[in-house]
């Protein structure tokens, strides 16, 4: 079958080498960010730099003092990073109490597997050799486990951390022109996406290493072990994704009915006492827990694929390089995203407003571009010329090339998932126009042709999804739908450098808002806004297509794991599974929407209160409570996070304990087909929603100019619907791709125990 030409000693070398020069790349972008001073002093004209960092002010603001404005902003920069500081910590922890009790469950169940007991035992695939015992695997996991939750809410943690501290430096730097303005937030951006990327990589390359002392030749043990880094990783990330999403959706609904509906201000205005809430929502829901979002793909990603090749020829050959291919593919990516970021901040310059969006689009097609030689490269050095790869206990001959189109065609699958997560949601195309053509009538049909939009938007990326799931489940099994997954998450850091963008934009709008800058340079925020909103929804796209691929690789893990030969939805233990899986995401949707609802309920009450109570608030002679009301988001969405989060948590342990292995095959499958599709519309229509309604505030065009301006019955209409898209596009559209992919790697973790000791009610009828 011939063997790898990368020797193992190198790929022991590339792989930390590749994530330390991830780190470090992310460390010099902070540092030319930190450039950019909060002091009044700094503004001073100094000698002509790169990117514009000693350049002349373009306008010196318009008659406002400088200094005052410097000091403003610092201020308010402040007031969020505080806001977003208190409400992680208060979140990890009620997380942390989850995090140890659900790890001492996981040892419980597993060890319990044979009984406690400290004897080696046959292997699951191999009945001549003898494995490492249930209780080695039941103590590893728990160990990965708490590994991969520590890991999610430090990548959460750092990227909130990173927003808020370029925030400020953003709006202060649109003064010298939207270019400098859109290098400092995409230069903060990749801080984010470079430390996730490399430091998920690292931590799970250490785990590897460190376990292997233990388990030694007995490979399927140890990546058994492993697959706890994938569960601790998306538990994270269910809690910071509906948590921070109904903080944030509960400040944004409540800034946006009360101040813009009813007191007709505009949506940063400093007298809306929601909208530091707001600002501090943006970090936690869309940094924080997409963040923890794209980490837990990613781990999931990389842990099915690890699984299901070490009961293949790499495990049973003991191939270290070929075995470490899911990682060897992560490490490349972070040297293709490191040379399509220097694209957007070093090799071109931006110039116009309208060079902002295609330069974000570029990043996407260069990375992809240039991943696709990177993959041929990995797998021509990594791979062996012919290999087989375990496919529901036979074994299947699979080449090199097939394995490289496997990673590809989920690699471009991304790439059209997230073009047409563009096309429907840029206000700069046919769909979102008509959107707010619709609102000419009113928020009736704007709600109505907001829905048709999302509904329609699900079909290209669902066919590109089935497309990609054919091609490499045809070529490699189910190994071939997890890397497929991994080539869709090899561009991780530039996915999440355009994504962190957005928020780090929405800020800036809302600061240079907040400290009474100029409306040039208002403008200016905006057009990044803007453009931010729609790579927001991309990155969403991509999130949501990684799932359903991580999902179903995890599916099959988790089949081949419990010992299934066939699930045959014929049979009434499974059919019930998928009937009551497909419902899952409705339940959990309906729980979401109400939360945000409740929380939004409570925040318009307050903020109605301080407008009618405080006097001179309306003047702008007094201050309002922010305080009240970032307390009212950080309250409400703790108390409101935790049932979503149980039921997601708690479905695979009944079904599995009670029902078994076969019912929870067809739970996973039902939450998987119909998750995907609510995810993507959800997400989209959101989207959509909220571009429509800044197509009428810019009023760039004729037609937007004629259904403008702000405080018009049009805008009026455009508001309401972004309200209601709200909790759809930020916290229920993007917390379904965890559930998703959380019961499917939970189900493959604890799959031993409901194979031995699953099923109790229909083993008593």
């Amino acid at each position: 079958m011939g063997a790898a030409l990368l020797p193992d000693l190198g790929t022991e070398i590339v792989i930390p080498v590749c994530a330390v020069i991830g780190i470090v790349f992310s460390l010099v972008q902070w540092y030319i960010v930190s450039k950019v001073k909060l002091t009044p002093e700094s503004s001073s004209p100094s000698n002509n730099g790169k990117n514009g960092y000693g350049d002349y002010l373009i306008e010196e603001e318009e008659g406002i003092n400088d200094q005052n404005v410097v000091a403003k902003c610092a201020e308010i920069q402040n007031a969020i990073s505080e806001g977003a500081t208190s409400f992680l910590f208060t979140e990890y922890q009620y997380v942390g109490i989850f995090m140890i009790a659900f790890a001492i469950l996981i040892f419980l169940f597993l060890g319990s597997v044979e009984g406690f007991s400290t004897k080696s035992q046959p292997c699951t695939y191999n009945k001549g050799k003898l494995c490492k015992p249930a209780l080695a695997t039941a103590i590893f996991s728990t160990v990965s486990f708490l590994l991969g939750a520590v890991t999610s809410v430090i990548s959460g943690f750092l990227g909130m951390k990173i927003a808020t501290y370029a925030n400020a430096r953003t709006t202060l730097e649109a003064r010298k022109g939207v270019g400098k303005a859109f290098i400092v937030a995409f230069r903060s951006g990749a801080v984010m996406g470079f430390l996730l990327a490399a430091n998920g990589l690292l931590v799970l390359y250490i785990a590897i290493n460190l376990f292997k002392l233990y388990y030694g030749d007995d490979w399927e043990g140890l990546f058994e072990a492993i697959t706890g880094y994938g569960l601790g990783g998306s538990s994270m990330a269910l809690f910071g994704r509906v948590g921070g999403g109904i903080y944030t959706k509960a400040a944004d609904v409540g800034a946006d009915l009360v101040g813009k509906v009813e007191r007709n201000i505009p949506e940063d205005d400093p007298r809306n006492p929601a909208v530091i809430a707001d600002n501090v929502g943006d970090n936690v829901g869309d940094i924080a827990g997409m963040g923890s979002d794209l980490f837990g793909s990613y781990a999931e990603a990389s842990c099915a694929a690890l699984v299901v090749a070490s009961i293949s020829s790499f495990g049973i050959n003991h191939e270290f390089t070929a075995m470490l291919y899911p990682l060897l593919i992560s490490s490349m990516g972070i040297l293709i995203c490191l040379i399509t970021t220097l694209f957007a901040t070093d090799f071109f310059e931006i110039k116009a407003v309208k060079e902002i969006e295609p330069a974000l689009k570029n990043q996407l097609i260069i990375s992809t571009a240039l991943m696709t030689v990177g993959i041929a490269i990995v797998t021509w050095t990594c791979l062996p010329s012919s290999f087989t790869i375990f496919n529901f206990g036979a074994q299947k001959v699979v080449k090199n090339w097939q394995l490289f189109l496997c990673v590809a065609v989920g690699l471009w699958a991304g790439l059209i998932i997230g073009f047409v997560t563009e096309y429907y949601t840029s206000n700069a195309y046919s769909p979102v126009q008509d959107v707010a053509d619709s609102c000419r009538t009113g928020a009736a049909t704007n709600v109505i042709f907001g829905l048709a939009l999302g509904y329609k938007s699900v079909i290209i990326p669902i066919f590109a999804i089935a497309i990609a799931i054919f091609v490499s489940f045809s070529f490699a099994a189910m190994y071939g739908i997890a890397v497929a997954a991994l080539g869709m998450l090899s561009t991780i850091a530039t996915g999440l450098a355009i994504d962190a963008y957005g928020p780090i934009s929405d800020n800036a709008g809302g600061i240079a808002e907040m400290a009474g800058m100029s409306h040039r340079i208002r403008e200016r925020t905006d057009a990044l806004d803007a453009a931010g909103n729609t790579t927001a929804a991309i990155g969403k796209g991509f999130a949501i297509g990684s799932a359903a691929l991580v999902s179903l690789a995890l599916f099959g893990a988790f089949v081949s794991r419990a010992a299934i030969t066939t699930v045959d939805v014929l049979t009434p233990q499974v059919f019930i599974g998928l009937i009551v899986g497909a419902m899952l995401p409705y339940w959990f949707s309906a729980m979401t929407m109400k939360s945000v609802g409740s929380a939004a309920l409570k925040m318009v009450e307050e903020v109605r209160r301080q407008f009618n109570t405080i006097p001179g608030l309306m003047e702008g002679t007094a201050k309002p409570d922010y305080a009240t009301c970032v307390k009212i988001s950080t309250d409400a969405s703790i108390k409101e996070m935790i049932p979503p989060g149980a039921l997601v948590m708690l479905t695979p342990l009944i079904v599995g304990i009670f029902f078994g292995v076969e019912t929870l095959s067809g739970v996973l499958a039902g939450a998987l087909v119909s998750g995907v599709q609510i995810a993507i519309s959800a997400s989209n229509t959101g989207g959509a929603w909220d571009n429509a309604k800044k197509y009428i505030e810019a009023g760039a065009s004729e037609h937007a100019r004629s259904l403008g301006p702000k405080g018009s019955d049009p805008h009026k209409a455009a508001v309401i619907g972004d309200t209601i898209g709200d909790p759809l596009k930020d916290t229920s559209g993007p917390s379904l791709n965890i559930l998703i992919k959380l019961m499917a790697v939970e189900s493959l973790v604890f799959a031993p125990f409901f194979a031995t000791h699953g099923g109790l009610l229909f083993k008593i009828f």
